[in-house]
C-alpha cells in the first residue's frame, strides 16, 4: 500500500517513522500548507513533497491518504480524498459534528473506498488482552469503568497548541478510552457531563499568550447498555498515576495503566487491594505503532472484509462527544 500524508505537523513524524519501518507499506509522499515542512519530512524519508493537496490527490500511484491536519480540517480533507478515489485513514476525530461523520462514512461506501479512523490503539497487545479478559468473563459482570485522560498543560511541549485547545481535551485525548470502551461494551445511550476552564489564559513556548474558548477540564458519566463509564479528560492535570482504564467487575478488577501504549502494564485484583501482573497475548510493540491501523486496513482490503477502525464506529464516538457538549451547555 502506497501511503501519502496530508499535514506535516507534530504527529506526522511518528506516523512517518512507523510507516517507513513497515514492509507492507510505502511512505510515498506528503503535503502541507507550509511547503517547507513537507519538503523537510519528504527529504528525510526519500518521499515526494507535493505542492498541494490537489496534486497529491491527482497522483494515481497513491493508494491511501493519511489525514493529519488540524481537527477543524479533517472532514473537508477526508471528503476530497474519498471523492478522488483514495482510501483514507484520518486522525481523530473523523469530524467535529455527528452528521458530518455519518456523511463521510456514506461517501466512502458510495465511492467504493475505505475510511479508517483513529484512534486505533484498540489494536494494541495490552488493549486486546484486556478485551479478551472482559470477553471471557475473567472479571465477572462489569458494571463500572473509570477512564482517565489527564494530559497536562500541552503548551509546555507542543509548538502550536491553540488548535488542540480549540477542540479540547475530550476530543484530543478522551477520545482514546472512549473508542476502546465503545468497542468493548457497545454504544453509549446517555451522557451527562461537566466542563470548565481551570486556566483560561495560557502561554506558548515562544512567549505568545493565548486564551481558551473550550473547557480544559471535562468529567462525563456515560451510560452504555450494562456499564457506566466515568471519563475524565483535561489539559491541566498532569497524568501522574491516572492515565489509564479501570474495569470493575463483580468478582475482580482490571487495571490498564495506559490506553495508548501497546505495551501497557495490566494488573488483575480479586480483592481490590492486591494486584498481580497479567501476561499479554503476545510480545507487544513498545509504545504506539501508528502504522498498525494502516496495515490492518491493507489486510482488510486484500482479504475482502471490513476493516476494524471503522467510520461507523468513529461516527458514534463523535455523536458521544457532541452529546457531552450539549450536556455541559
Amino acid at each position: 500500500m502506497r501511503v501519502a500524508l496530508v499535514g506535516c505537523g507534530n504527529i506526522a513524524t511518528p506516523y512517518a517513522k512507523t510507516i517507513a519501518a513497515e514492509p507492507r507499506l510505502t511512505l510515498a509522499g506528503m503535503t502541507d500548507v507550509d511547503p517547507q515542512r513537507a519538503e523537510a519530512l519528504a527529504a528525510e524519508y526519500g518521499a515526494v513533497a507535493y505542492p498541494s493537496l490537489d496534486t497529491l490527490l491527482a497522483d494515481d500511484s497513491i493508494d491511501t491518504v493519511v489525514n493529519l491536519t488540524a481537527p477543524t480540517a479533517h472532514a473537508a480533507v477526508t471528503a476530497a480524498a474519498l471523492r478522488a478515489g483514495k482510501h483514507v485513514h484520518t486522525e481523530k476525530p473523523v469530524a467535529l459534528r455527528y452528521e458530518e461523520a455519518v456523511e463521510l462514512a456514506e461517501l466512502a461506501r458510495s465511492s467504493g473506498v475505505r475510511l479508517s479512523c483513529a484512534p486505533s490503539t484498540l489494536l494494541g497487545e495490552a488493549q486486546q488482552t484486556a478485551w479478551k479478559l472482559v470477553r471471557e468473563g475473567a472479571l465477572g459482570t462489569i458494571r463500572a469503568v473509570y477512564a482517565e485522560a489527564n494530559w497536562g498543560r500541552i503548551e509546555t511541549w507542543h509548538p502550536s497548541p491553540e488548535t488542540l485547545y480549540a477542540s479540547g481535551p475530550l476530543v484530543d485525548v478522551g477520545i482514546y478510552p472512549l473508542t476502546i470502551l465503545t468497542a468493548i461494551f457497545g454504544p453509549v445511550r446517555r451522557a451527562q457531563a461537566y466542563g470548565t476552564m481551570l486556566q483560561p489564559e495560557r502561554m506558548r513556548k515562544d512567549g505568545h499568550p493565548f486564551s481558551l474558548t473550550t473547557p480544559d477540564f471535562y468529567v462525563a458519566a456515560l451510560e452504555l447498555d450494562d456499564v457506566v463509564v466515568r471519563l475524565t479528560a483535561t489539559f491541566w492535570v498532569r497524568a501522574g498515576k491516572q492515565r489509564g482504564i479501570e474495569f470493575h467487575g463483580e468478582s475482580s478488577d482490571l487495571y490498564m495503566a495506559t490506553w495508548g501504549e501497546f505495551n501497557s502494564r495490566l494488573e488483575l485484583s480479586h480483592d481490590g487491594e492486591t494486584y498481580t501482573p497479567v501476561p499479554l497475548v503476545r510480545d507487544p510493540y513498545p509504545g504506539i505503532d501508528w502504522s498498525r491501523a494502516l496495515v490492518e486496513l491493507a489486510d482488510a482490503i486484500e482479504e475482502g472484509r471490513p476493516h476494524r477502525a471503522s467510520a461507523e464506529h468513529a461516527a458514534h464516538v463523535v455523536e458521544v462527544l457532541n452529546a457531552v457538549d450539549r450536556s455541559i451547555a
